[in-house]
């Protein structure tokens, strides 16, 4: 299931808000080294070594496509293929930033514990994951995969399991010297239902639209299209509001 860095930019502005929210609230005055676990287009790097000048920053992620743009947009920074659900630092880290690609991962409940022991004393882990499963667009990419046309392709895919800000915060705080949590619903103006599913299509969508060939990705996103139109109302001037849900974690040992 390959990623698309071109489709995933299309909404950078606003899939970088919320990596800046996140990195803003990390208490560590200075840093020598941080690390951005599925670091994508490299958006996210980039906010993490502004905030940090002076450290040795690297973005890892499993997508050449990924890799390949990250490093074009900063030459000077080092990215590396890496799996972020078996990564092990080296040594100590300082920062370990991970914006919206722990929700890929399954077993959380093992995941940020052995992500938090790989921090430096006093080093921090800034998490932001997606907490939308129950929005019209994941609930809709659902119900259309389980349609009679697609079920016996698709009808049986879900994203792996995520938790509420409750359970995130009773796994990490025994293990921290400190646990920030907070939940923010961004609404993003869009320009129309169309745009909705080019969101999607960068994202959510991609474990349903890899299992089917070009003509069934086309009715796929027809139909897909059609409920996103009954969903999400219009505005006067055909902007479309997009509530997206948020949960971040700031975990400092």
């Amino acid at each position: 299931m390959t990623w698309s860095a071109s489709q995933y930019s299309r909404f950078e502005a606003e899939r970088t808000r919320p990596v800046r929210d996140l990195v803003a609230a990390i208490p560590n005055a200075g840093i020598q080294t941080g690390i951005d676990l599925g670091c994508g287009p490299g958006n996210s790097t980039e906010v993490l070594q502004q905030r940090y000048p002076d450290a040795q920053v690297t973005g890892l992620d499993n997508d050449e496509d990924m890799l390949a743009a990250a490093r074009k947009r900063s030459p000077g920074t080092t990215f590396q293929w890496a799996d972020i659900g078996t990564w092990s630092a080296p040594s100590p880290v300082d920062v370990i930033l991970a914006n919206a690609s722990l929700q890929w991962l399954p077993d959380h409940a093992t995941l940020y514990p052995r992500l938090l022991a790989q921090l430096a004393p006093g080093g921090s882990l800034a998490i932001q994951t997606p907490d939308n499963l129950q929005e019209p667009a994941h609930v809709l990419a659902r119900e259309v995969a389980a349609s009679a046309q697609f079920s016996s392709r698709i009808g049986t895919i879900r994203h792996p399991p995520r938790h509420d800000i409750q359970w995130y915060y009773a796994l990490l705080k025994p293990l921290s010297g400190h646990v920030d949590t907070w939940r923010t619903t961004y609404m993003h103006p869009l320009a129309g239902h169309q745009a909705v599913v080019e969101w999607f299509k960068g994202s959510a969508l991609r474990p349903y639209l890899s299992q089917l060939d070009d003509a069934g990705k086309e009715e796929y996103l027809q139909r897909y299209l059609q409920e996103i139109g009954k969903a999400y109302p219009v505005m006067d001037d055909g902007t479309v509001l997009l509530p997206f849900p948020r949960l971040f974690i700031v975990a400092t040992r």
